[in-house]
């Protein structure tokens, strides 16, 4: 594999991705745990949501499509970085097993679904979906929240305590809430089913 990729960015071949990689196809609202030293892209005619956090946010680009610069030459990647990076041992049966839509379901009622959806236990990032009818009470306990409205026109955010005014957040917005907020809510508009994503360290 290294081999090929070093041929590829000389210019000699076309990377043959699928030789050495799974491609799975993806659907709407998938979720892909992605630990360091996974070997990962997203393909055409896709929408991704990256939950990452500060540690693992280095990226080394190992093959680029055969896209070009504007000076005409390949753009420049990390063969030789990534390679030392890599986790060889992640199979097809691994990636199924511990990181492809691993969906907890953690409370279900009338109108209201949350699902524990990751991240992988080597991040310390914990994300919930809340797929919702009607109006989802969260609490910060102490931590920021980030979230996104992952499908729905819209929603809107409110504290009964009045800690902030309402807004209105639309499809694939994402807003934070500060800690010090504690309760909070989450009403979807226009009676139509909300989903939103959210994300805090454990």
């Amino acid at each position: 594999m290294i081999k090929d990729l070093r041929a590829a960015q000389r210019g000699e071949i076309s990377f043959p991705a699928e030789q050495y990689v799974n491609k799975f196809p993806a659907k709407k609202h998938d979720h892909y745990l992605i630990p360091a030293g996974t070997i990962h892209c997203s393909g055409h005619d896709s929408m991704v949501l990256e939950i990452s956090s500060t540690p693992s946010i280095f990226t080394f680009k190992l093959w680029d499509w055969n896209r070009l610069g504007l000076d005409g030459k390949p753009r420049p990647i990390n063969v030789e970085r990534g390679k030392h990076v890599i986790q060889w041992n992640r199979t097809t049966e691994w990636v199924n097993r511990n990181i492809r839509n691993h969906f907890e379901v953690l409370h279900e009622e009338d109108g209201i679904l949350e699902e524990r959806t990751g991240l992988h236990p080597n991040e310390f990032i914990e994300t919930r979906r809340h797929t919702f009818t009607r109006t989802v009470e969260h609490n910060t306990n102490g931590g920021v929240n980030v979230l996104n409205l992952v499908d729905g026109y819209e929603a809107v955010v409110e504290s009964p305590e009045g800690k902030f005014e309402p807004f209105t957040v639309h499809y694939a917005e994402t807003f934070i809430i500060p800690a010090c907020v504690g309760r909070y809510t989450i009403t979807p508009l226009g009676g139509e089913e909300c989903k939103t994503i959210k994300a805090y360290v454990r």
